[in-house]
């Protein structure tokens, strides 16, 4: 097997580079070196320079958006050996990631985008879902080596990872603000949102947000912070330009998108996504309890 080398521990990056961790050896950096030093004292990683990646068959980044990919690449390009396959878990963009892709070709290196999906607890249990795109031969060259996913699906070419991932995630908001205005409805009617999501999710308007994130963080007051509302506008940001590009219509995912800048300008773009119901609550003078 192949040395291995991980980029960005974040939220996510770090509990998938100690799967991969325990399977291979893993290089790890980071742009705060410090946790990848903890990565390594906790997990048995390598924590190295940015240039020291390069040593690597297999190279994983996951970062904010594809423009911190992007400029990472430039850094490494001259060190970078023909051979060497990139995998991108990063929520990016599918037409920046095609450049990309290209760019990484010059040097003989294979550009794969492969965001996931399964959020942090996911990421802790090894559970994934990961949407490739990339061509047959290399996905099936870096499958073995996705050692933090339950389920690999490979999805089309490069970019389409990234497009399925923005379109996933644009489902989630849909699914998540409906619910809660459906949710505060009947509170306001009297029933309580418990009792509602016993119906709802027997039935067929339930959803990962009414059976999980509502139950786990709303009726609970918690709202932990697992992904942040920025992120979740960003990844709607992706999907409208993936629906422009296609010139596909979409009023209600084009609202929806209105509705989460809405709650980022009014909650900050730090406050995790399922917080965004604080500003339905806030309109209706309630809370979903």
């Amino acid at each position: 097997m192949d040395k291995v080398a991980f980029l960005g521990l974040g939220a996510m990056g770090y509990p998938m580079a100690a799967h991969l961790a325990r399977r291979f050896p893993t290089l790890v950096w980071n742009r705060t070196f410090e946790k990848a030093l903890r990565h390594q004292a906790e997990f048995g990683s390598k924590a190295v320079p940015l240039e020291g990646v390069a040593e690597a068959g297999v190279i994983f980044t996951c970062l904010p958006t594809t423009l911190e990919v992007a400029e990472v690449a430039e850094r490494l390009l001259p060190h970078l050996r023909p051979g060497t396959y990139w995998v991108d878990a990063t929520s990016g963009d599918p037409e920046a990631s095609r450049r990309l892709a290209e760019r990484l070709q010059e040097r003989g290196v294979v550009y794969l985008d492969a965001p996931v999906s399964g959020g942090t607890a996911g990421a802790e249990a090894g559970t994934l879902t990961v949407m490739l795109g990339g061509p047959e031969e290399a996905v099936e060259r870096v499958k073995p080596y996705l050692a933090y996913a339950k389920k690999v699906v490979h999805v089309g070419p490069v970019g389409a990872g990234h497009a399925v991932k923005a379109i996933n995630n644009a489902l989630l908001a849909v699914n998540l603000w409906a619910a809660g205005e459906g949710l505060l409805a009947l509170v306001k009617q009297g029933v309580s949102a418990e009792k509602a999501l016993e119906v709802i999710n027997a039935s067929s308007g339930r959803s990962n947000a009414t059976e999980n994130l509502i139950p786990q963080r709303v009726l609970t007051r918690a709202f932990p912070k697992t992904f942040a509302l920025g992120l979740l506008v960003k990844d709607l940001g992706i999907a409208m330009r993936v629906l422009d590009g296609e010139k596909a219509p979409s009023p209600l995912l084009r609202l929806t998108r209105e509705v989460y800048e809405m709650a980022g300008r009014e909650l900050g773009l730090d406050a995790d996504h399922v917080e965004a119901l604080k500003l339905l609550e806030r309109w209706a003078r309630a809370e979903i309890r």
